[in-house]
């Protein structure tokens, strides 16, 4: 389902836990970090799709979750066209995404990203809220900068000067 700007409609979702650090999960047989996120079927809600694939990606059901907040607007961004298929060129032009900020209310035993078939993580790490987004892929970068600038207000977080210049920070947690 594309928009007739050339969008697919998306959810992307920041997992925190009680410390405030981000849900970071590393893409299978790539050395890419990213947040969950997916599709929106016909039909689904932008909320209804975040349980989704909340659930198909890291494993957690609702009574897992607290939705603390979600984007005002569709966040965009453009694909490369040497990542688009040559038969969807013409009309796809890169994601449009509700982004949902969310409470971890479960253990982390609980995640599991083996739920589905084709599991799209095998590793995630618990990560400071401004975490550096230099291991995101870089065409999707000004989107997660946007989301979570945006959610931050709902757990009242201010960037730090190391994430504003794009200085690493140690990750903090471990992989799992």
């Amino acid at each position: 389902m594309i928009d007739r700007d050339g969008y697919r409609p998306n959810v992307g979702i920041v997992l925190v836990n009680a410390r405030n650090q981000v849900f970071w999960a590393k893409r299978v047989r790539e050395h890419a970090w990213q947040f969950p996120q997916g599709g929106i079927k016909a039909g689904e809600s932008p909320e209804q799709a975040m349980y989704r694939e909340l659930h198909e990606e890291v494993g957690l059901n609702p009574p897992h979750v607290q939705i603390l907040g979600r984007t005002r607007d569709w966040l965009r961004y453009d694909v490369p066209k040497t990542w688009v298929r040559r038969e969807t060129r013409i009309h796809y032009r890169g994601q449009k995404q509700i982004w949902f900020l969310l409470r971890m209310l479960a253990r982390d035993c609980e995640v599991c990203l083996r739920r589905s078939e084709k599991p799209e993580f095998d590793a995630w790490r618990w990560q400071a809220y401004w975490v550096p987004l230099d291991s995101v892929i870089d065409f999707k970068r000004d989107v997660y900068q946007r989301a979570l600038s945006e959610l931050a207000r709902f757990i009242s977080l201010t960037p730090d000067a190391s994430w504003l210049s794009g200085v690493s920070n140690d990750s903090v947690g471990a992989t799992h």
